[in-house]
């Protein structure tokens, strides 16, 4: 299993470095990455048709609502990164993937997906929805392509790093020198760059939770509730990394943000409210669908190797990975620094 992500990892690195000296990734790239992707997770994908069928249409919801709202108030990688139509289109899917980890992400393509253990956790259809509207809010801002553009740079400054110290190398040891000194100041500059970039990220949740309220509010959620999820969060012990040390907000700025967001709306947003798409009993039998067919899937190698791939991405709801997430990613380092020996 951990063979498989070892070459999935060193797959993605290899596109990523022959994409460095292509420049910016565009909406063509980052759609096809994202399939690419999803054929990987489909064996966790699931199909249930209650299940997906409930959950495309909170998602298709959202999207009408951002449809609605129009680009005049939109971010800039929006409103200048060329034809949008794609983002609400009938292709965007929405999917509950099953997976122990909570967790909810996009690919930044057609899929967004969220962790059958993080629907089970939430306790009304409003904090689904609201996960569900922040993550399509980071494909509405094309944070997943910014993304790539600064891992592009990343890499860039990794390489010009290792060449540099390359060149001390020759001058105190020759060859030996140049492979020590160059992996060494390939290793500080990716590590540089990283840390450097997670401020970026920080930005980018931010916005998804900017655009995520106004889609959540526009589309009939009552905006009381847009912050449980990070309260329960916060509940469940996941705020414990200082920001700075995170690739996210704290939960607790975040909830602080929904409170100061939600008493400055205008009268006028009365008029968005609607019934949920499914009522309170229908949630929670939803859930324990859920919680059913988790059990029942045909545990395979395909689908523990999805699985895995699941718990490889960090965490976009909480500012620290879970420990099976940070099992899988060291797992990954390990096999890659034994590879490359």
């Amino acid at each position: 299993m951990t063979t498989y992500f070892h070459r999935a990892l060193r797959a993605m690195l290899i596109i990523c470095g022959l994409s460095v000296a292509t420049g910016c990734a565009t909406d063509r790239q980052v759609i096809s990455q994202a399939a690419n992707v999803h054929n990987q997770l489909q064996p966790a994908v699931v199909e249930d048709p209650a299940l997906a069928n409930y959950l495309q249409a909170v998602g298709d919801r959202v999207i009408e609502a951002a449809r609605q709202m129009g680009d005049g108030d939109a971010p800039d990688a929006h409103r200048k990164g060329g034809d949008n139509a794609w983002m609400f289109s009938k292709d965007m899917r929405f999917h509950f993937v099953n997976s122990k980890t909570l967790n909810a992400f996009t690919t930044g393509g057609n899929h967004m997906y969220i962790y059958t253990a993080l629907f089970r956790q939430c306790k009304t259809e409003d904090e689904l929805a609201a996960v569900v509207a922040h993550e399509y809010a980071h494909v509405y801002a094309r944070h997943v392509q910014q993304g790539m553009n600064r891992q592009y740079a990343i890499l860039g400054g990794a390489a010009a790093a290792g060449a540099a110290g390359a060149a001390i190398g020759y001058s105190q040891d020759e060859a030996k020198g140049a492979a020590t000194y160059g992996a060494a100041g390939a290793g500080l500059g990716l590590l540089a760059g990283q840390f450097i970039g997670k401020g970026f990220t920080r930005t980018d949740e931010r916005e998804a939770d900017e655009y995520g309220f106004k889609f959540y509010v526009r589309a009939g959620w009552d905006p009381q509730h847009f912050a449980d999820f990070f309260q329960r969060m916060i509940d469940l012990g996941y705020d414990t990394t200082p920001e700075l040390a995170s690739d996210h907000p704290t939960l607790k700025s975040r909830v602080e943000w929904t409170k100061k967001e939600t008493a400055r709306l205008p009268a006028a947003a009365q008029q968005y409210r609607r019934p949920p798409v499914a009522s309170p009993s229908q949630f929670q039998q939803l859930q324990a669908r859920a919680a059913q067919i988790a059990e029942t899937m045909p545990s395979d190698n395909s689908l523990e190797q999805a699985q895995e791939l699941l718990a490889a991405f960090s965490s976009c709801v909480a500012p620290v990975d879970q420990p099976e997430q940070v099992l899988v990613k060291q797992r990954a380092l390990a096999e890659e620094q034994a590879g490359g020996k």
